[in-house]
């Protein structure tokens, strides 16, 4: 590695230098486009206006954030062309694509396949590639650089230094992209179609969320007109995760890509009530799927009486035996409650047109849309197909027990319904204290009779802690899209959790999903993940322990304490480091200790709340813990998070997590006994 200034350091940061201009250039020259003569009208000029804002946005230049990490030196042109390209072809990877007023690239676009061989290329596969450069930084500053000469027999593999020191640099603020780290089998991921469906299975601290991140970004990339149409969509576990993850895609230049909890989705009703377990995995089992189908098509009556239409002079009368024909033909297709209840008046009007057509008329589509909205029809098709509203048939499913029964003869037990019922039947829907398990009833509902938007593309992080039903709410945002699967079977805390990805990928609609698992650990360090995986045989035995490629062990301490000062010692000695603290602890001890924080005179944040170089402690209640991480972590009385779990064995996963939010440190301390589960 270079460590002092020489020529090619100084040729290297003039090309920063040169390349930072011509992306200000860039900038500039979308800055001044003048659109007054090429739009229409106002409405053309407003959405021609925001997607130049957007373009703007896009070419920021972020000061403490390199535009280039990389270097590759090619041994000939890609593609093998000898024109342009000979011998000797250099190409900068950065987060975005720059070029200059020629229009010849300064940096390529990490997701360009002619970056690909930085990732993927190594001493058995150079990939014609002669020389790859990785660049060392220093608040967006180039200080150093590290050379692999893949296509030199003579040169030995080593294992990059500056990766590993971009891996381990501490952490202030959100969580950072991996650009510039990413590793051959997480870029296999990365780059994977838009076409099919992937799952990755992946233990702390190898990048799933990255991993699914960059995808998404790379998509956009490789796909962007289709998936401009049909969107994008990002599915965090709760607030706090999605605005620790925020920044990752507008660092990379993508600003379009909506981010959303599960409950954001299903929100048709107020939450104002929550469920016991019991009731929660009741009511979370893909089973519930087929009863209020059964419940929502029970209000469909076969026809008794035949339907008379007066027009002018003339009287039309459909017997009772072809209106049940309609309506049998209508169920038979298996279409959406509400698309059928709207085409019956059409197929009704269309029955009256053909008797007119036989009586030697010669009626139009306008006699036929002016039958379907005749009085007698409305009133046939009200009392045949009555319009039904979602969160009434869910309220009515789980206040009458009669209603109940009937529907779920043969699919719930009756201790399943009676753990759903609800004990004081509500007034209304507006009334209703409804829980986040029956909004995911009322979408069900609610597609059954409208068919719910699909995007392109979904990214759903942390799936291991869906319910069944919660994975169909998903499902149906991508029916005719993709989507990108992120979780670890081992980290499953609730009591519906992933028993496995296949059967998870069933209900979210994609069986054939190909399944990845991403085993070697970037950032959890090797004594702390080796501790935290003495609880793997309890809580997921099938699952094979992240391995640690950090090369240093990290700090790592288990401390007795006798309470609340002794613990605020610890974070006060982690604090002396450089980067985040985090104090994870069960929620119910979170009060004394914010206490013990505020009587010490250390600041601390909620989860989710941006840390900064003042403020770098962050006071974490373990059941919020999933999916965040932290240079140091303070791991408070692990028997007490354990014990925080309506069952053991969610409180030992609780316990996996928490133990596995460090970066570079962990310190465990207690006072009660360690879980038996933790000796060696």
């Amino acid at each position: 590695m270079s460590t002092h200034v020489d020529d090619p350091l100084s040729r290297e940061r003039s090309h920063l230098s040169a390349s930072r201009s011509a992306l200000r250039a860039m900038r500039e020259d979308v800055e001044a486009l003048d659109i007054t003569d090429v739009t229409a009208n106002w409405v053309n000029a407003e959405v021609l206006a925001r997607q130049i804002e957007e373009r703007v946005k896009s070419l920021a230049d972020l000061s403490d954030t390199p535009l280039f990490f990389g270097r590759l030196d090619y041994l000939h042109a890609p593609g093998g062309e000898q024109a342009e390209g000979a011998r000797g072809e250099r190409f900068y990877i950065g987060r975005r694509h720059v070029h200059d007023h020629d229009g010849d690239p300064m940096v390529i676009d990490w997701r360009a396949p002619v970056s690909q061989p930085f990732y993927r290329a190594s001493k058995k596969d150079p990939m014609d590639v002669a020389l790859r450069r990785r660049f060392g930084y220093t608040r967006g500053d180039i200080t150093a650089y590290e050379d692999e000469h893949l296509s030199d027999p003579g040169e030995a593999a080593r294992t990059s230094k500056l990766l590993q020191q971009e891996i381990e640099r501490p952490r202030v603020g959100p969580m950072r992209d991996i650009v510039a780290t990413i590793q051959p089998e997480q870029d296999e991921i990365v780059r994977s179609g838009l076409a099919g469906t992937v799952c990755v299975q992946g233990g702390p601290g190898t990048g799933k969320t990255a991993v699914g991140l960059h995808r998404v970004a790379y998509l956009l990339y490789a796909h962007r007109e289709r998936l401009a149409r049909t969107g994008t969509l990002v599915i965090g576990p709760n607030r706090s995760f999605l605005h620790y993850i925020e920044q990752v895609l507008p660092a990379l230049g993508e600003l379009t890509v909506q981010q959303a909890t599960v409950d954001d989705l299903v929100a048709h009703v107020e939450i104002k009530g929550t469920d016991d377990a019991r009731a929660a995995v009741v009511k979370g089992d893909a089973r519930l799927a087929q009863v209020l189908r059964r419940a929502l098509y029970a209000h469909v009556t076969l026809p008794t009486e035949p339907v008379v239409v007066v027009r002018g002079s003339r009287r039309w009368r459909i017997p009772a035996y072809e209106l049940e024909e309609l309506v049998r033909e209508l169920l038979d297709r298996e279409i959406r409650y509400g698309a059928a209840r709207e085409a019956l008046p059409q197929r009704i009007a269309h029955a009256v047109l053909v008797q007119m057509e036989r009586s030697g008329e010669a009626p139009d589509d306008r006699v036929q849309d002016a039958v379907a909205r005749n009085s007698a029809v409305k009133a046939a098709v009200k009392a045949i197909w009555p319009a039904v509203d979602p969160a009434k048939l869910v309220l009515r499913l789980l206040s009458d027990a009669e209603f109940l029964a009937v529907h779920a003869e043969g699919i719930l037990d009756e201790d399943e319904q009676k753990a759903i019922l609800r004990a004081k039947p509500a007034r209304s829907v507006k009334s209703a204290k409804w829980s986040a398990a029956d909004a995911v009833l009322i979408d069900e509902a609610t597609d059954l009779i409208q068919r719910t938007h699909s995007l392109g593309h979904v990214v759903l992080d942390e799936a291991q802690d869906l319910s069944p039903m919660q994975y169909r709410a998903v499902g149906r945002r991508c029916t005719t899209g993709s989507a990108t699967v992120l979780g670890d079977l081992a980290q499953g805390t609730t009591p519906w959790a992933t028993r496995s990805w296949q059967e998870a990928l069933t209900h979210l609609g994609k069986p054939e999903a190909l399944v990845e698992e991403l085993t070697a650990g970037f950032r959890v360090p090797t004594d702390v993940i080796a501790y935290a995986s003495r609880l793997l045989p309890h809580i997921a035995p099938g699952l094979t322990p992240v391995e640690s490629i950090r090369e240093n062990p990290g700090h790592f301490e288990v401390r007795p304490v006798c309470g609340a000062k002794d613990v605020v010692e610890a974070c006060r000695d982690l604090l002396r480091h450089e980067g985040s603290t985090g104090l994870i602890a069960a929620d119910a001890r979170v009060p004394e200790l914010a206490e013990a924080l505020e009587e010490a005179g250390i600041p601390c944040l909620g989860p989710g709340e941006e840390t900064t170089q003042d403020t770098r402690l962050t006071l974490v209640p373990a059941s919020l813990a999933k999916g965040l991480e932290y240079d140091y972590v303070v791991l408070d009385e692990p028997r007490a998070v354990v014990d925080g779990e309506p069952d053991e064995r969610t409180g030992l996963r609780r316990l996996y997590v928490a133990l596995t939010r460090a970066v570079s440190g962990l310190t465990v301390t207690h006072t009660a006994p360690l879980p038996p589960q933790l000796a060696a």
